[in-house]
């Protein structure tokens, strides 16, 4: 779906704050340092929050909230289409996504989680070939790439431990990339609604998961882990992945996800700083053949458009 077309006049009466020259910027801004901190902000909540139970109370607040604002100030609700679209998104971006990292961080370290999730672009690669996008020679190289960097990091200390960490990641990664390639062309809602529909539809998978895998709200959660849960829904949800929907709809697919490659560095500095985490000799090769493949694919994109 793309945007209604405006005219010069339109165009010059749109006022500098909604200038997307600006707010790409800073929406890129967002998403690399403040999705780069949340991954060492879901390890602290673990401490006392359960990972499926935490993701959806997280999106629940953070999209109660926004829908709230929203309708306030007299925005439309999302008509039925979208609702379902908003629904379908939601759950691979949000449930499967977001969900299954929390999962994974139970048993690998933030740092490692942020660099197995930087497979993203890879799956999106992929994924945009179902609608006719296959990738090029220099695309498929760096598929080849990428893939080989996921295979190194699997043999890391950090992800070989934890089999089912790893799989749990590689699933999300391929979830977050496919919710993300199929929204693109879809009836979604306008602008802050889109967001807060996904959080809600989002929210409404990973609160039953949680319950029906056995997941318990904490009689008494640490202050600490509190305090990171709550960092999560406002930074991480209502900021920077409102920031993330804005330039996915305004800015080329490739430079929307290219936090992707980001992330893993600012995770991994956050980590070392402040948590005292370790990271080997594999893990770190395989996140620069990662890193190597996703540059690769980026840059065969930008010379074929």
């Amino acid at each position: 779906m793309t945007e209604p077309a405006t005219s010069p006049a339109a165009t010059a009466a749109t006022p500098l704050s909604a200038d997307p020259r600006l707010l790409v910027p800073l929406g890129l801004f967002a998403l690399y340092v403040i999705w780069g901190s949340t991954y060492l902000g879901i390890r602290f909540a673990l401490e006392s929050w359960p990972p499926f139970l935490l993701a959806g109370l997280r999106f629940l607040c953070a999209g109660t909230l926004l829908y709230g604002f929203l309708r306030l100030r007299g925005v439309a609700p999302p008509t039925r289409l979208q609702w379902r679209n908003a629904a379908v998104t939601g759950v691979l971006l949000l449930g499967f996504g977001n969900g299954l990292v929390c999962f994974a961080e139970e048993r690998v370290s933030s740092g490692i989680a942020a660099v197995a999730v930087a497979s993203m672009p890879l799956f999106a690669a992929l994924f945009a070939g179902l609608y006719g996008e296959w990738p090029n020679r220099r695309e498929g190289l760096g598929l080849a790439i990428g893939f080989a960097g996921v295979i190194v990091l699997n043999l890391g200390s950090s992800l070989s431990g934890s089999r089912l960490g790893a799989l749990a990641l590689l699933v999300a990664a391929a979830a977050w990339a496919f919710g993300s390639v199929w929204s693109r062309r879809q009836d979604m809602p306008a602008g802050p609604m889109n967001t807060a529909a996904q959080m809600l539809c989002g929210s409404a998978a990973l609160l039953p998961a949680g319950f029906g895998t056995g997941e318990r709200l904490p009689a008494h959660p640490s202050a600490h882990a509190t305090l990171a849960a709550a960092y999560l829904v406002v930074f991480g949800s209502l900021i920077a992945f409102s920031a993330y929907l804005y330039v996915l709809r305004h800015a080329r697919p490739v430079l929307a996800t290219s936090y992707a490659y980001v992330n893993p560095p600012v995770a991994v500095l956050f980590g070392v700083l402040l948590a005292g985490e370790h990271v080997g000799p594999l893990d770190l090769a395989g996140m620069a053949v990662i890193l190597l493949g996703v540059a690769v694919i980026t840059l065969a994109r930008q010379r074929r458009r």
